[in-house]
């Protein structure tokens, strides 16, 4: 399975600088810081632009994108909060941030972290940025489909980027000079055994300072809140620019004071940072691709007022696509099993068709029943053929009444003489035979009804009288068969 890669980019008014790492190994895939010369609205579109145009020249594949916000876009408060619960905190931390900048707050997008605990609350790192300008970034990167996870302040993806990838003997309790060509970071990691969050500080830098005078201005006022059991031992500095003498500060404050590469944490390749204009940039490019990489939610300035959707939205995507392969996997499996089961009726249509045929020529035209079973239909006709041929039924399918009267006739011969038949009429219905007649007596009237029952005669009805000497009679017979 391919592993993700991850894109940080560090965006500023007029620069931006682009990494790409793998998220399997965090090596950079690529590199690259794009700049603009003029200032207005319109500068977070162009800067988009070149950033889209190159990533594309790079080959820069990607799923996930954080940015890194240059400090000179947002502020930094240190705010008391009387809650400790996260929940209590971000529900009540705009009136406190109103509170102090001492106005209204409705237009600014607020985060913040938590430093530190006591019994009265917790003291936070607060930060704010214009909405408006926060917008006017996310839609310039959405126009080049790019929608970043999230934004963040520069300076926490610069101790991110500490906290992953530089590491200090126990003993020791660093501070951090990172200087920019323009921007200067202080960076305080908790003391070990602290759960606390690292005390960061941004502040501006001019191209004509003296940066040696600078960190020993600052670095004290910096310093001086942190407690005595936290005190530092161990000034770390880089400096992009070249410009600080270590071994001058070191004697100014009389604290071990050490340059460092923060770059050479990550790559080993000088041409790697080719198209880097500054290597501070880079680091901070560097920390905002490491969220990605972090289950923990950090502080982000979308989370207050327009929340990343890109996940839910790749999953209702993810889920449609789903849907509709399903679907056409369906009907293929549908097509697939219909045509097996036309292939394997192909024979058995043939066969009926050629069946429908020789029914039809057998029963005369008739089709095949649609209800019915025409094999019952094909045995009764059979049986009509043969009672045909017998002469107990007529081509018709009716009782052949020549069969019936034949029967007649015989029963009459057997006894016709002995008791004097005399035939006045006879009716033969389909059904039946009525004969009106006498005998020389009742008694041989009586004869003949017995005769007629001995050769397969049912009699129906019956009617007897005397008269004139003869015995009279009116019969209705069926044959039982």
């Amino acid at each position: 399975m391919e592993s993700k890669n991850f894109m940080g980019v560090y965006l500023g008014k007029e620069t931006a600088t682009v990494v790409c790492i793998k998220a399997q190994d965090k090596n950079v895939l690529g590199c690259f810081s794009v700049s603009i010369e003029q200032t207005d609205d319109s500068n977070f579109q162009l800067l988009s632009d070149l950033i889209a145009e190159g990533c594309a020249k790079k080959q820069m594949r990607f799923s996930d994108v954080s940015v890194a916000l240059d400090c000179t876009m947002f502020m930094q408060h240190n705010i008391h909060s009387e809650f400790k619960e996260i929940k209590q905190i971000a529900s009540t931390i705009r009136f406190d941030t109103e509170e102090a900048l001492a106005s209204d707050a409705s237009d600014i997008a607020i985060t913040f972290e938590i430093t530190s605990n006591n019994e009265t609350g917790s003291e936070l790192a607060v930060f704010t940025a214009k909405q408006k300008v926060l917008s006017n970034i996310i839609l310039s990167l959405k126009n080049n489909n790019i929608d970043p996870v999230a934004i963040q302040p520069d300076v926490n993806c610069l101790a991110r980027f500490l906290h992953r990838k530089i590491s200090s003997p126990e003993e020791m309790r660093p501070f951090f000079c990172i200087l920019s060509q323009r921007n200067g970071y202080f960076i305080v990691p908790p003391a070990e055994g602290f759960k606390a969050q690292p005390l960061v500080r941004t502040f501006l830098i001019s191209q004509t300072q003296n940066r040696n005078e600078l960190l020993k201005k600052q670095l004290p006022l910096t310093t001086a809140p942190i407690a005595a059991e936290e005190q530092i031992n161990l000034v770390k500095v880089f400096d992009s620019t070249d410009s600080v003498d270590c071994s001058q500060l070191e004697e100014s404050l009389g604290i071990k004071t050490e340059e460092i590469d923060l770059t050479e944490t990550v790559t080993e390749l000088p041409e790697v940072l080719a198209d880097c204009n500054d290597k501070v940039d880079f680091i901070i490019a560097f920390g905002a691709a490491l969220s990605c990489l972090e289950k923990t939610k950090a502080i982000n300035f979308r989370d207050d007022f327009m929340p990343y959707q890109g996940k839910k939205i790749r999953l209702q995507k993810t889920i449609k696509f789903l849907s509709v392969s399903l679907t056409v996997l369906m009907l293929a499996a549908g097509l697939y099993f219909q045509s097996k089961l036309l292939k394997k009726m192909q024979p058995i249509r043939l066969l009926r068709s050629k069946f429908a045929k020789e029914y039809s020529v057998v029963m005369s035209g008739k089709k095949i029943p649609a209800k019915s079973s025409p094999l019952r239909k094909l045995q009764s006709e059979l049986r009509r053929i043969e009672d045909v041929k017998s002469g107990q039924l007529s081509a018709t399918g009716e009782k052949s009444i020549a069969a019936k009267l034949t029967l007649v006739l015989e029963a009459f011969n057997n006894c016709a003489k002995a008791t004097r038949l005399e035939i006045d009429k006879v009716s033969i219905t389909p059904k039946s035979i009525r004969i009106t007649g006498s005998t020389s007596t009742q008694k041989d009237t009586l004869r003949l009804f017995s005769e007629i029952k001995k050769n397969k005669l049912e009699i129906l009805s019956t009617g007897t009288d005397t008269k004139g000497g003869r015995g009279n009679f009116n019969i209705t017979l069926a044959p039982k068969i």
